[in-house]
């Protein structure tokens, strides 16, 4: 027996609950130096805005919903894939999706998450810059990182 293709599809609505609980899930284990307790609280906010506001494409094994992307224009807000499921490709195609859709890509990586800078130089992100202070004024540091059209992943 075969194993059924990805598939990926526009976010709906319904897909809320499962998409934040892999982010959660797939937080604690690539941001556990964040403190679960943070997480917890982003989770409210991954919800009520950022699913609703960000391009979202889902990615799906067998039409269940495995990991996700969310882009604010050619940034990538997000990549999260189901810890079950990682290092089956699923983060790649997803990428490779928002890049056949928006050409150059960036994204910002916190440094202590080791697996995805490697993840992300693999697939040829190059860093740009590094910052100190994160999002929520905590010091850890950010990389950013810039994927140009020329460069883009395979699927």
């Amino acid at each position: 027996m075969t194993a059924s293709p990805l598939s990926i599809r526009p976010y709906a609505p319904s897909d809320m609950k499962i998409l934040s609980a892999i982010w959660l899930e797939a937080s604690l284990e690539a941001h556990g130096f964040l403190g679960e307790e943070l997480l917890r609280s982003q989770r409210a906010l991954i919800e009520e805005s950022y699913l609703a506001e960000a391009d979202v494409w889902v990615a799906c094994l067998e039409g269940a919903p495995v990991g996700f992307i969310g882009l604010l224009d050619a940034f990538i807000g997000g990549l999260f894939v189901d810890p079950a499921r990682q290092g089956q490709g699923i983060g790649r195609a997803l990428v490779a999706h928002a890049c056949a859709r928006k050409g150059e890509l960036s994204l910002e990586v916190y440094a202590e998450n080791g697996a995805a800078c490697a993840f992300y130089r693999a697939l040829g992100f190059c860093e740009t810059e590094r910052r100190a202070i994160d999002d929520n004024g905590l010091p850890h540091e950010n990389i950013r990182m810039r994927l140009a059209p020329k460069g883009g992943p395979s699927a």
